[in-house]
């Protein structure tokens, strides 16, 4: 009888403090649903003071570490975080352009970057990123895309002048203002230039030119609905190369106020190797997956050849094929039919 008298103590104490981080969930979704609709009620999102302090203020809001899980809002709730995300993207955006065009009046605008309020928390993701990927990738990548980098690219800038510094980056955006802002950027800098380029195209429509990159980066507002994200996602599935690696960026908490939340059952054919969610002022949390490697008849279809040099990606079966002096005769055969679709 103590026994069952411990229990029901337990029991009421339990459903007790669920009540109050239910209470507590409930007062943070009220505040920052009321940040909502001040920004929503703003006649503009381009940078001011106003739009500064309040958006400062729903970061802030939805930092702190948090249990809540934003996928089980009620259908009222998820449309109005959806309108919150979108406000997010746009007055993103606009901050991007307005910095992009500030940079572009410099003699050198990669030199003067830090002017952007948040480089610091790129610097931040930008390295988190890399150490993520480098614990699975054990081959220098030579080859990345990163799909959505905008008008004003920091996540690819400082990924290519601090952590990847041999690798040729291709930029993707589907606005092509964006495309040229981010060129401009680039373009008085000859070794940069030589290294990065900017594209205008929808990722769903790019296909084989998938499979040519080592890393593919998704950028966080790339498919804010959950099914858009998952379209995407599929579809780089269907053309990245087979033992390439993804990195896509989520939120996690209250954070999925901000940005959509990818899970790792999102990944549908990868393997997810890592998932990291930070508590610090870094806001989006990190997923790294490899598309996994065709074993029967191996065809790297990402590897390529440089200097006479096969440079596929890291791979236990293909490390396994170099040690034993086996790998090359499938890629020569796709390095072959390659220059000849070229020629």
């Amino acid at each position: 009888m103590e026994g069952a008298g411990y229990r029901g103590s337990a029991f009421t104490k339990f459903h007790s403090l669920m009540a109050a981080l239910n209470s507590e969930e409930q007062t943070l979704v009220h505040k920052i649903f009321s940040l909502h609709d001040f920004i929503s009620s703003l006649p503009s999102l381009d940078p001011s003071p106003q739009v500064d302090s309040l958006f400062t203020e729903l970061v802030l809001t939805c930092i702190p570490p948090s249990t809540i899980d934003v996928s089980n809002l009620s259908r009222k709730d998820q449309e109005k975080r959806k309108s919150l995300i979108d406000l997010c993207s746009k007055a993103e955006g606009l901050l991007e352009n307005h910095y992009s065009d500030i940079l572009c009046t410099h003699e050198n605008p990669l030199s003067h970057l830090s002017i952007f309020p948040y480089y610091n928390n790129y610097i931040q993701l930008s390295q988190l990123e890399f150490d993520l990927l480098s614990q699975h990738v054990h081959v220098a990548p030579t080859r990345v895309a990163f799909v959505g980098s905008g008008p004003l690219p920091l996540s690819l800038l400082i990924l290519s002048a601090r952590h990847m510094t041999s690798a040729r980056f291709h930029g993707y955006d589907l606005d092509p203002l964006a495309t040229e802002r981010a060129s401009k950027l680039v373009k008085d800098d000859d070794e940069v230039a030589g290294r990065i380029e900017f594209r205008t195209a929808d990722v769903m429509s790019l296909t084989n030119v998938l499979s040519s990159y080592d890393v593919v980066f998704l950028a966080a507002l790339v498919g804010i609905e959950r099914e858009e994200k998952g379209r995407v996602l599929d579809h780089l599935h269907k053309y990245m190369g087979a033992g390439s690696m993804l990195v896509v960026r989520s939120a996690h908490g209250a954070r999925g106020f901000l940005y959509p939340v990818v899970m790792p059952e999102d990944l549908k054919g990868f393997e997810v190797l890592s998932v990291y969610h930070p508590t610090d002022e870094v806001i989006n949390s990190v997923i790294v997956a490899r598309k996994p490697p065709q074993v029967s008849g191996h065809v790297h279809l990402q590897g390529h050849v440089q200097g006479g040099t096969h440079m596929p990606l890291t791979c236990k079966y293909c490390e396994t094929m170099v040690m034993n002096g086996q790998l090359g005769c499938k890629m020569d055969e796709v390095a072959a039919a390659l220059e000849e679709l070229q020629s």
